[in-house]
């Protein structure tokens, strides 16, 4: 008879436990989505903006077809994330808007080199520091304080900076009280981030940390039923998948840094080149 009653005991102590745990990752999951639709939504602004400025500066231009069609695929792109901010009901799906941004940028890009007679511009992943800036040109090795100093795609601006000695121009995103650089920021931000590089997973062009990051389970941004109650700063929603780290420091509110390893070359996790917080499970 005591055996039976600590039996419903212990089987009624782990449901609460269960319930508990359930209602815990689906509040976090509740305010993670808000967060990262609203940096999606600060993306989508930006472009908007943009875009004013593009149409502005082409009124006294006259456009060939080529460039026309560029354009208004930067227009189009501008809908899609737009539309597509308004279908987001998982972070997963913020993808859908960041991809439609990378490739706005590119038909930016592609408008501008037109309008100036240059060369079109090589596509390539976005500038690491911060998506919005487009196009990367080139690859520089870099490193954060107290970091690794490893190769990471960037755009001419921020190459320039560099070069001078100054601070990157970083992207960061809303967490607690402040803001901190996007890779900081926990797994509901990899689907953010794979949309402006996931393309680029498998062409050769992206550079081996990022790679390994967005292969990586804790990128999935997923929510599973492993909740890992631990929230002091690792970001994970699983025990096995949402932890590692990375980290790095920030300026302004758009930006990021970061490095690790993959394949014996780069992570956002485990080896600790970038600091606190991760999108990876290393």
């Amino acid at each position: 008879m005591v055996l039976a009653l600590v039996a419903v005991g212990v089987a009624v102590a782990s449901g609460i436990a269960r319930k508990n745990r359930r209602k815990a990752l689906e509040q976090r999951r509740a305010e993670d989505l808000e967060a990262v639709k609203k940096v999606a939504d600060e993306d989508v602004t930006r472009f908007g903006e943009e875009l004013q400025r593009l149409d502005a500066d082409l009124l006294t231009e006259t456009l060939d077809e080529a460039t026309r069609q560029d354009f208004q695929r930067a227009l189009d792109s501008y809908e899609s994330a737009k539309d597509s901010m308004t279908r987001v009901s998982e972070p997963d799906q913020v993808r859908h808007v960041t991809e439609a941004l990378e490739d706005g940028r590119y038909a930016v890009a592609s408008v501008r080199a037109r309008v100036a007679g240059e060369p079109l511009p090589t596509r390539r992943p976005p500038c690491f520091f911060n998506p919005a800036h487009g196009p990367s040109t080139t690859d520089v090795q870099w490193a954060p304080p107290g970091g690794q100093e490893r190769q990471i795609p960037v755009c001419a601006a921020d190459a320039d900076r560099l070069q001078q000695g100054a601070e990157p121009d970083i992207r960061t995103v809303p967490q607690g009280v402040g803001r901190v650089p996007y890779w900081q920021a926990g797994p509901a931000y990899s689907p953010w981030a794979s949309g402006y590089y996931g393309g680029y997973a498998m062409s050769g062009l992206l550079p081996g940390f990022l790679l390994g990051t967005l292969l990586s389970p804790g990128w999935d941004g997923g929510y599973v039923d492993g909740f890992d109650t631990d929230t002091g700063g690792d970001g994970g929603y699983d025990g096995g998948d949402g932890g590692g780290d990375s980290g790095g420091d920030g300026g302004g509110d758009y930006g990021g840094d970061g490095g690790g390893d993959f394949g014996g070359g780069w992570d956002f996790g485990g080896g600790g080149d970038f600091g606190g917080g991760d999108f990876g499970g290393f």
